[in-house]
């Protein structure tokens, strides 16, 4: 009679070298796949969850042809259908990537950043939301404790410590006969779930603690720093935040870039992957004609390397232009109020 046969006890190392090509394998999948996967078991789920594997695939995903640009997407959203399209630009076409609906409300909602996967969303309410694994997480920044002259967020990506990190930048309103508040700064972390606040000093320019103003855009994280123009009572700046040391610092505007007459827009994009600073002045001798005035930082952090171009592009047909976007290699997206 024959004896019968044992299941041979497998090798650690060879599971661990399965795991390591599974890993590998689904690093290279696309996402809408890896969701489904994340219902096949749990130990799936939790590989495709894991910061490791989140880290990793987007790294990949980065790697390619077709994503080396970080400021080349688009969130368009319809209020017609409540459906936000993602768009990607290459040279001069636009192609729709994928279509899903915001998961909370999003009347009044206006995109405060995109990084690595991750948006923040302000609806008066804080939203950090990961469409690609349908999960949202409502942020309570710190009570402000005097009225708000103006203020602004902005979203980043800690790499050095694979984390985000959200900056709130208030200023306070002034009011007559009082001591003007410093402005207030609070940072939130992804990955200890808190705020905390921050001291505004730039090396020996104490001065720019005192910030009168800070612009309502939102801060453009570029270069591993988020950017804002600020003002104080004398001069006009942009604001750095570095992300990885957590230290403030000034980068200067072009000189004489607010003096264009019938200037109502300012603020920050990403040009061709330079710092940039674009302008919008009404045209004193036509009436149909807005200037629009693209200044580009080509040498980041120098000063003397500020270049201007000038464009008019037609005025638009209800009102003024409230924004243009950087769109394909070559042109904006202009969008009117």
């Amino acid at each position: 009679m024959s004896q019968p046969r044992k299941k041979p006890i497998p090798n650690s190392s060879k599971l661990l070298l399965l795991d390591d090509v599974v890993f590998d394998i689904l690093t290279r999948v696309p996402v809408k796949s890896l969701i489904r996967f994340r219902c096949v078991s749990k130990s799936l789920n939790s590989t495709i969850t894991s910061p490791s594997f989140i880290t990793t695939h987007l790294n990949k995903i980065k790697s390619l042809p077709i994503n080396n640009d970080d400021h080349n997407g688009f969130l368009v959203y319809s209020k017609l259908t409540e459906l936000c399209t993602v768009v990607y630009n290459s040279d001069r076409i636009l192609t729709e990537i994928s279509k899903f609906k915001i998961p909370f409300s999003s009347r009044g909602s206006h995109v405060i950043g995109f990084c690595n996967g991750l948006f923040c969303i302000d609806n008066h309410i804080l939203y950090l939301w990961n469409p690609s694994v349908k999960k949202y997480k409502i942020l309570v920044p710190p009570r402000l404790n005097h009225p708000i002259g103006s203020i602004t967020f902005g979203l980043a990506y800690h790499s050095q410590n694979n984390d985000f990190k959200i900056l709130r930048l208030a200023c306070y309103k002034r009011f007559r006969g009082e001591t003007e508040p410093a402005a207030e700064v609070d940072i939130y972390t992804l990955s200890n779930d808190s705020w905390r606040k921050v001291v505004i000093s730039v090396e020996s320019k104490a001065d720019i603690g005192a910030i009168a103003l800070i612009y309502k855009s939102p801060c453009l994280f570029f270069n591993g720093a988020l950017h804002s123009i600020a003002c104080t009572m004398d001069r006009s700046f942009i604001l750095c935040f570095d992300v990885n040391d957590e230290r403030f610092r000034e980068i200067m505007l072009p000189r004489n870039c607010f003096d264009e007459v019938g200037r109502y827009l300012e603020y920050l994009v990403v040009f061709k992957g330079s710092l940039a600073l674009i302008v919008f002045s009404k045209d004193i001798l036509d009436d149909l004609t807005t200037m629009c005035h693209i200044w580009v930082m080509r040498d980041y952090g120098v000063v003397e390397s500020w270049t201007k171009k000038s464009v008019p592009v037609k005025s638009a047909p209800n009102g003024d232009y409230s924004c243009a976007r950087p769109c394909t290699d070559n042109g904006f997206y202009l969008e009117s109020r």
